[in-house]
C-alpha cells in the first residue's frame, strides 16, 4: 500500500513485545552481487535484500551484460558468474542516489578490458564524493572523464583493464572508495599494493575484505595499506551465499524499547557478524537497554529505570548516529555524538538536518561539523519532521514517535515523504505497524 505523503505516527500504547525480522544487509547484498558476477559459476544469495539501491545494483549488471534473476518472494537472487568477464562493451548506468552502487560500477567498469560506460544518478548523487577513487583508478590506468565537475558524477569511462602494481587512495570521506578499489584489483593485469593516503572508517573496509576472502581472494593487511593478488574469484563452500539481516536496519528496532518499553527479539544476529554497525547496540546498553545476543537472536529490552544521556565517537558506524540522536529528547542529560563530518556529504547533510528537526521539535542543539550535542527539552507536539529524501531520518524519527508522549495514545509526530524507506527497507512501517497492532492486542 502506498505510504501518504505526511504520515502521523501512531505510539504504541503498551510495551513492544514479540519479534521483528530484519531483511537482509545492503551492504552485504551489493558486495555480494558483484563478487558473484566476478565469480566463476553461478551463486545463489539467499536472505538477500531487495530494496531501491539492490534493484539499482542487479540492474545494472544485467545492462552489464549478467544474468541476475530476483526472486523477491523466496528472498534469492541467482548470478550467473562469468570468471572475471564482464560482457557488455558499451552501457549507460543510471545509479539514483545508491552510493554504493556508484562506487562499485565504476571501480567495475574501469576494470573492463574494453568499452565505453557512462555512469549518472540524481542532482544529490552529482555531489556525493567520488574523487578518491577515481584517481586511484587513473593511476591504476583507468580512462575516467568527469563530464561535469571534475572528481564527481557524471563519468565516461573508456574502459582498457587496470594495469595493477602500487596506488595510495584517499577514501577519508568515504570507506566505500577503498572498497570499492579492492573488489575490482583481482582484476588488474598484476598484483596491486594499496597505500591509504588517509585515515579510513574501517568497519566497512573489514567487510569487505572478509566477504572477499570468502570469494575465494585472500587480502593481506599491512600497517599501511593492503595487497591484493590477481586471483580469480570463487565461492568456497558452495553454490549459496546466506546475506545476514542488516545492522542499520536493526538499530531503529533495537532502540524501539528505549522509546516504548518492553522486550524485542530480531532473530538471525550472532556476535559473529560482518557488519560494524552492530557495535550500536553497546551505546543502547549504555543509555539504560538490556542488549543480549541469545539462541533465537539479538534481543533488546527495557523496562524501566534511567534512560540515560551519554558521549559517544561514531565514526567507525555513522549511519546509526541517527538513531540515538533523535532518541536523545528521552534520555536524562545531554547526548554528545561526534566522528560524523563525513555525513555531511552523504543523501543530505545529515549533521545539519538532524539538528534543524531536533530544534523544531523543542530541543536544545550544539553543532560543530563534526559534532552534535543536545539537551533535552519537553518535546514540542504537532511537528512535522523533514526527511530530505533520506531514509534514515524517517526511520530514527519513527521510532521517537512510537513513544506516547501524551499517554492517550494520540500522533502527535508526522514525518513527510515516509516512502524514502524505500531505498534499504521498504517493508519499515508495515513492520512497525505489526509491532504495534501487537502491543495493543490483549
Amino acid at each position: 500500500m502506498p505510504l501518504p505523503e505526511l504520515l502521523p505516527i501512531l505510539p504504541f500504547p503498551r510495551p513492544v513485545r514479540g519479534t521483528a525480522a530484519i531483511p537482509g544487509s545492503k551492504s552485504l547484498t551489493n558486495r555480494a552481487l558483484l563478487l558473484a558476477a566476478l565469480g566463476s559459476r553461478p551463486v545463489t544469495l539467499t536472505g538477500a535484500l531487495f530494496s531501491e539501491d539492490t534493484e539499482i545494483m542487479a540492474r545494472a549488471l544485467r545492462a552489464l551484460g549478467f544474468a541476475v534473476e530476483e526472486n523477491p518472494g523466496a528472498g534469492t537472487i541467482r548470478i550467473e558468474g562469468l570468471g572475471g568477464r564482464i560482457p557488455a562493451e558499451t552501457a549507460d548506468l543510471q545509479v539514483g542516489l545508491a552510493g554504493t552502487a556508484a562506487r562499485f560500477l565504476t571501480a567495475l567498469c574501469a576494470a573492463a578490458p574494453r568499452g565505453l560506460f557512462r555512469l549518472d544518478g540524481v542532482p544529490q548523487m552529482r555531489k556525493r564524493p567520488m574523487r578518491g577513487l577515481i584517481e586511484a583508478l587513473r593511476r591504476l590506468g583507468a580512462d575516467i572523464r568527469c563530464t561535469g565537475a571534475e572528481g564527481f558524477f557524471p563519468l565516461e569511462i573508456r574502459s582498457r583493464g587496470l594495469a595493477g602494481g602500487r596506488v595510495a587512495i584517499d577514501a577519508s570521506e568515504s570507506s566505500q572508495l577503498l572498497s570499492a578499489l579492492l573488489l575490482v584489483a583481482p582484476l588488474a593485469r598484476e598484483e596491486v599494493e594499496i597505500n591509504l593516503a588517509a585515515g579510513v572508517r574501517e568497519a566497512f573496509v573489514a567487510m569487505t575484505v572478509q566477504l572477499m576472502r570468502r570469494f575465494g581472494v585472500e587480502v593481506v593487511q599491512g600497517p599501511g595499506g593492503f595487497r591484493v593478488p590477481r586471483r580469480p574469484y570463487a565461492l568456497g563452500g558452495g553454490a549459496e551465499y546466506a546475506i545476514e539481516p542488516d545492522a542499520t536496519a536493526a538499530s531503529y528496532f533495537l532502540a524501539l524499547p528505549l522509546a516504548v518499553g518492553g522486550s524485542l527479539t530480531l532473530p538471525h544476529f550472532t556476535a559473529a557478524s560482518l557488519q560494524g554497525d552492530l557495535a550500536f547496540a553497546g551505546v543502547l546498553r549504555a543509555a539504560g537497554l538490556t542488549v543480549e545476543f541469545g539462541a533465537a537472536g539479538l534481543t533488546a529490552s527495557f523496562s524501566g529505570g534511567p534512560r540515560t544521556g551519554l558521549a559517544r565517537d561514531f565514526r567507525g558506524f555513522s549511519d546509526t548516529f541517527l538513531t540515538l540522536a533523535a532518541l536523545a529528547p528521552l534520555l536524562e542529560g545531554p547526548t554528545a555524538i561526534s566522528g560524523i563530518a563525513h555525513t555531511r556529504k552523504q543523501e543530505t547533510d545529515r549533521v545539519a538536518g538532524m539538528a534543524r528537526e531536533l530544534r523544531r521539535l523543542g530541543q536544545q542543539v550544539v553543532e560543530t561539523s563534526d559534532t552534535l550535542e543536545i539537551h533535552p527539552r519537553p518535546l514540542r507536539a504537532g511537528t512535522t519532521v523533514e526527511t530530505y529524501g533520506d531514509h534514515r531520518f524517517a526511520m530514527s524519527f519513527a521510532i521517537l514517535g512510537c513513544h506516547d508522549l501524551a499517554r492517550d495514545g494520540r500522533p502527535w509526530l508526522t514525518v513527510r515523504d515516509p516512502a524514502c524507506c524505500a531505498k534499504t527497507f521498504p517493508s519499515f512501517f508495515t513492520v512497525l505497524d505489526s509491532l504495534r497492532r501487537g502491543a495493543a492486542a490483549p
